[in-house]
């Protein structure tokens, strides 16, 4: 691959995991963007164990040059994987969020990720609880998980979402700002106006 795909610093925008790499992973257009983002299903682990799965499954890949590993490997504060959705989620039904250890709890209401102008697809934040809910004990470990809405459906008509596979984003909540939280706006990047 001669040309680096975007986002790669890693830092992708929300509009860039949908549009370019969910939308490419569910198109199967792109092979090499699994040598980014490996295809892992997240509710088989303890988020403690999803770093190193992440880094695993980027090494059997392939061998990665020095520069990208530095690049991918080198962001300790977040880490990305693509699900494959659930059977039932697939038919139209709820998802299961449980694990061995836990279980994942939607936390407010979907977002939608907006792209010029148009939505492309929708983010659920979640949290992980250790233990059986209704008693599980909230942890620091939370998750976007992104979903594509389909390509081909009209302007202003009801959004499907493309269910093959998800798009996660695994973090742990700190205090102080994640890096991803720090990337530059739009209009930061933007040269000022001369003031008259």
């Amino acid at each position: 691959m001669s040309r680096l795909p975007p986002g790669l610093r890693f830092y992708p925008t929300e509009v860039e995991l949908v549009t370019f790499y969910l939308r490419n992973k569910l198109a199967d257009r792109s092979p090499e963007i699994d040598r980014f983002i490996p295809a892992v299903d997240v509710y088989s682990f303890h988020p403690m164990e999803l770093p190193r799965e992440h880094l695993l499954r980027l090494f059997a890949l392939l061998l990665l040059t020095t520069a990208t590993r530095k690049h991918i490997v080198g962001d300790p504060e977040q880490w990305f994987f693509f699900c494959p959705r659930q059977e039932r989620e697939a038919q139209g039904g709820r998802p299961t969020r449980t694990t061995r250890y836990g279980y994942w709890k939607a936390t407010g209401s979907p977002t939608q990720v907006i792209h010029e102008g148009r939505p492309v697809g929708r983010r659920t934040t979640m949290v992980f609880y250790e233990g059986r809910p209704q008693s599980g004990r909230k942890t620091s470990w939370k998750m976007n998980e992104y979903t594509a809405y389909d390509e081909t459906s009209a302007p202003g008509a009801t959004q499907r979402v493309r269910r093959e596979f998800c798009l996660c984003r695994l973090y742990k909540k700190t205090e102080g700002q994640r890096s991803f939280d720090r990337r530059p706006t739009v209009a930061a990047l933007s040269p000022r106006k001369p003031e008259t």
